[in-house]
């Protein structure tokens, strides 16, 4: 009966797959070659692949660790094939357009980062009673970040006043997985293997995210435009997808499979 659960669901991550690949070579038909010193296009086709090939890793691994930690490895293999996805459309479009892709940049962010924030309150959820508050006080500041981050960029609201609020959002995140309830809880029930793992998501919320204000910072207020800044914006948002969609997904895997085997082995 397990057997057969498993290649169930190993026909349903193939599926999934297979429609990712299929749409990315449509998309690849569709659009213009891409040029061997076109980098922003190189960096997309990359980190699509390296998306998709996550997404495989975070959904089989979900077979390895016990039950209270798959939802958060699923969370983490839905981050990642949304943002493949997306990334297969934005690759499309600046190589057949050479144009910034922002609308389908922020859907991506829209779904992946409240996912992202998600995370956190599932993996202290998967050792202890975690009130409500937590996730709502997470998702409204991931909201106000992304929408006014959203409304600067695409010419909705003045850049600097839409910039303080997405800042103040992502302040108010920090301060919760810092200060608030979250860090309070983590601090004092969680065990050493998920505490190192919360203060690592946590530096990515920090460190990682930085790199989006600063991008957002170079393109829209220092008076040279977005235009001429694009390539640079394209890069330096690309790559920080890596780190804070791959690599954050990959810190809850360690501590997923870390907890696992110690359960396994009492």
């Amino acid at each position: 009966m397990l057997t057969k659960l498993k290649s169930k669901k190993l026909r349903a991550l193939s599926v999934v797959l297979i429609g990712l690949l299929s749409s990315s070579n449509a998309f690849a038909a569709a659009g213009s070659n891409l040029k061997s010193d076109d980098f922003v296009g190189v960096s997309f086709w990359m980190i699509s692949m390296a998306l998709v090939a996550a997404t495989a890793f975070f959904f089989l691994e979900t077979q390895r660790v016990t039950a209270k930690w798959k939802t958060s490895l699923t969370v983490s293999g839905l981050v990642t094939m949304v943002a493949a996805w997306h990334y297969f459309y934005m690759r499309d479009v600046w190589v057949a357009t050479g144009a910034t892709p922002t609308v389908y940049r922020y859907i991506d962010w829209i779904i992946t980062v409240p996912l992202l924030m998600v995370e956190f309150y599932l993996i202290l959820s998967a050792i202890t009673k975690v009130p409500a508050g937590v996730f709502w006080r997470l998702m409204i500041g991931t909201l106000v970040m992304l929408v006014a981050g959203y409304m600067g960029e695409a010419g909705y609201m003045a850049a600097w006043p839409a910039f303080i609020i997405s800042m103040a959002g992502w302040a108010f995140i920090i301060w919760e997985i810092y200060f608030g309830q979250a860090g309070k809880i983590n601090a004092d029930s969680a065990p050493a293997g998920v505490q190192s793992a919360f203060k690592l998501m946590r530096a990515i919320v920090v460190f990682g995210w930085a790199i989006y204000p600063i991008g957002y910072f170079l393109g829209y207020l220092t008076g040279s435009g977005p235009e001429s800044s694009m390539k640079m914006l394209n890069i330096v948002y690309n790559l920080a997808d890596v780190v804070n969609k791959i690599a954050f997904g990959v810190i809850i895997w360690t501590v997923a499979v870390s907890e696992s085997d110690k359960a396994s082995a009492k």
